[in-house]
């Protein structure tokens, strides 16, 4: 059964990403979701570089409560860092993942703290 949930993820993925790319004005916001944490990047996809990372197990964070409020806290702080670059305006990737729960959250809690998409 996770094999099958997996190859759909991994089918869904292709396409959206066959759809979208960051650039340096408007770059990426990867999100990725593990059972322990969430993950959030700001990519440039023609240079091939990150440029702002957060996590909800990364050493700077240190919001507590439920996953879904950890994402919206990682969506603050990768928010607050990508500001802080310059990096007002973003393409925001959910990676296969349902746009519900915990990928909404890190979304609502970026365009809070200022993240255009």
């Amino acid at each position: 059964m996770a094999g099958i949930k997996l190859s759909r993820r991994e089918r869904i993925k292709r396409g959206i990403r066959k759809q979208l790319s960051g650039s340096l004005e408007r770059p990426r916001l990867s999100v990725y979701r593990s059972n322990k944490g969430i993950y959030a990047q700001i990519i440039d996809d023609l240079s091939g570089k990150t440029l702002v990372s957060a996590s909800s197990l990364s050493k700077d964070f240190n919001a507590s409560g439920n996953k879904v409020e950890q994402s919206k806290a990682v969506g603050k702080l990768v928010a607050e860092k990508a500001l802080a670059a310059g990096i007002n305006k973003v393409v925001f990737d959910r990676n296969g993942y349902l746009y519900h729960g915990r990928v909404k959250s890190l979304a609502d809690g970026a365009r809070e703290a200022g993240l255009n998409f």
